[in-house]
């Protein structure tokens, strides 16, 4: 919806089963481009690390909860359910 007319909308990363509540009569009107797929990982990884190490971007304002390893699954199932705020946990070993 937010989407200029002949805009590109972009998905990349991983999806499973079945979407729901998609406006594509919007998009069809629009004359959207979609482009999707899997992330192309390897391709920038190297890149984005070297850029963490020296400082030049700070990736940790994603991460919402710290927690143990052994707290894992249930870091999973409050990530699942979108509950208590959490965006990216981060889990010591």
């Amino acid at each position: 919806m937010c989407c200029r007319k002949t805009g590109t909308l972009s998905i990349p990363g991983v999806y499973v089963g079945l979407l729901d509540k998609v406006p594509f009569g919007a998009a069809m009107n629009k004359g959207l481009t979609m482009r999707m797929g899997q992330t192309h990982m390897q391709r920038y990884l190297r890149p984005l690390l070297e850029k963490i190490e020296s400082g030049a971007i700070d990736p940790s304002f994603v991460i919402t909860h710290r927690l143990p390893l052994d707290e894992a699954p249930n870091a999973y199932k409050t990530f699942r359910d979108k509950q208590d705020g959490c965006i990216k946990v981060v889990l010591k070993p």
